[in-house]
């Protein structure tokens, strides 16, 4: 027996919801807010530098090129043809940061707008060595983005890596794991190990996500192409009953983190139809459940991120309908 439907969407309900599309509450203005940075392309530098020129760039990125390597290490590296290839590949895809400087410009005026005390970090791109473990590292005063990671999802680097992971190693990607690394900065950590407060603790990472970048699409946002956001907004409800049915919401079972909240090509509800669901559904749900708290409580982003999961849970009134 399927448990879910299947999803068909006619002409006049794609029109009908386009139609009915509420006001984007985090649609703020911060046309007032001055942000000011510096974007460096560490990666061009770096594998540009002559090696009579070493020194000086050493000096320059001293936070980059640790003492603890030999300069005979570091000027290998920059002949190395495999990083010669991927600075290449980067260029193509990346000639210049013009657009990525005014997309982190807006990104962190928003961050601003909710934190007054936040200053722009300088932003400093490089090449990784496609390491998809650290493809944004935000340090306060220092962002490190691998631009590696965002060449594409078809492009030959990542020919060997599962369709669910690379899907997000695209341009458009970058803009949302900065806003993803600010914002876990910000996230005050949990004690309660339930599965519902797992849940809303990386639904409240998207929202506050979604703050910093408020016309960011959804499918972006959880790192679902289109179809699979309207497999989880059309079986919203059914996911939730088969949690609460199951006893699962507030179960600690650590497997439950792997069914449902962790990267997957799908999610683990051990029926016949799994392979048609999307990975991490339960981050999906934990995002409409600070969605619906959000949508019922007239309070600052920055009270709710304080608000512990489970009270959130409960005041939320969450009661999702296809």
């Amino acid at each position: 027996m399927r448990l879910f439907k299947q999803i068909v969407f006619s002409v006049i309900s794609i029109l009908a919801l386009v139609n009915c599309t509420p006001k984007n509450k985090l649609a703020v203005d911060t046309s007032a807010i001055a942000i000011n940075f510096k974007a460096e392309r560490f990666d061009s530098i770096f594998y540009n530098t002559p090696p009579n020129d070493f020194a000086r760039i050493k000096a320059d990125y001293g936070y980059m090129l640790s003492n603890a390597t030999p300069d005979s290490v570091w000027l290998s590296e920059i002949e190395n043809p495999d990083s010669k290839y991927l600075v290449t590949e980067v260029i193509k895809v990346f000639p210049d940061f013009f657009v990525e400087t005014e997309m982190l410009t807006q990104l962190f005026k928003h961050v601003k707008y909710y934190y007054p005390k936040f200053k722009a970090p300088k932003v400093v791109t490089l090449i990784s060595d496609v390491d998809y473990n650290n493809k944004v590292i935000f340090a306060d005063s220092l962002l490190l983005i691998s631009l590696d990671m965002y060449l594409g999802e078809n492009h030959s680097v990542y020919q060997n890596f599962p369709k669910y992971i690379k899907s997000s190693y695209t341009k458009a990607h970058l803009k949302v794991d900065v806003a993803k690394a600010i914002a876990l900065k910000s996230l005050p950590k949990q004690t309660s190990r339930t599965f519902i407060s797992q849940c809303i603790q990386q639904g409240k990472l998207m929202y506050t996500s979604k703050a910093f970048l408020p016309n960011v699409a959804d499918s972006l946002l959880l790192g679902y192409s289109k179809m699979q956001l309207n497999w989880a907004q059309a079986n919203q409800e059914f996911v939730w009953k088969y949690f609460v049915e199951n006893n699962m919401i507030f179960d600690t079972d650590k497997n439950l983190l792997k069914r449902f909240l962790i990267d997957a090509p799908f999610s683990k509800f051990y029926l016949e139809n799994d392979k048609d669901t999307p990975g991490r559904i339960g981050v999906f749900i934990g995002y409409k459940i600070v969605e619906s708290y959000m949508n019922k409580h007239n309070m600052p982003l920055i009270k709710m991120l304080q608000t512990p999961n489970e009270i959130l849970f409960k005041n939320s009134k969450y009661k999702p309908r296809n």
